[in-house]
């Protein structure tokens, strides 16, 4: 009867700590990961080259964020996960679409005669 009691203190324990995972989840892929990526993709001009999908991106950021506000990480998380996939398009289409730029001092070619 002793090692069941301990059982289910340890599993209400186990339980307990499992819950406040959700602000941990939320802080890596919403705080880091889908921000630095739809800054990304802001940098690149994509409000530009790839308007829908950086729109897309920054609303799911902030339905993210509200959603936290809220306490309901599991569906920030999630769309922490869609902002964060369309801030990913969003940058590779920005960058397609884009005009190459010119180069650099620092990426210019070296070497060759003058």
């Amino acid at each position: 009867m002793h090692r069941v009691r301990r059982a289910l203190a340890t599993s209400a324990v186990m339980a307990a700590l499992a819950g406040g995972c959700g602000p941990v989840a939320y802080i890596k892929q919403v705080t880091r990961k889908a921000s630095a990526d739809v800054e990304a993709a802001r940098t690149a001009h994509a409000d530009t080259y790839a308007p829908f999908w950086y729109t897309l991106a920054v609303e799911f950021l902030g339905k993210a964020r509200e959603e936290a506000a809220e306490a309901n990480f599991q569906a920030a998380d999630r769309l922490g996960e869609q902002a964060s996939e369309a801030a990913d398009r969003a940058l590779d289409q920005a960058l397609a679409r884009a005009p190459r730029r010119a180069r650099a001092p620092e990426e210019a070619p070296t070497g060759g005669a003058r």
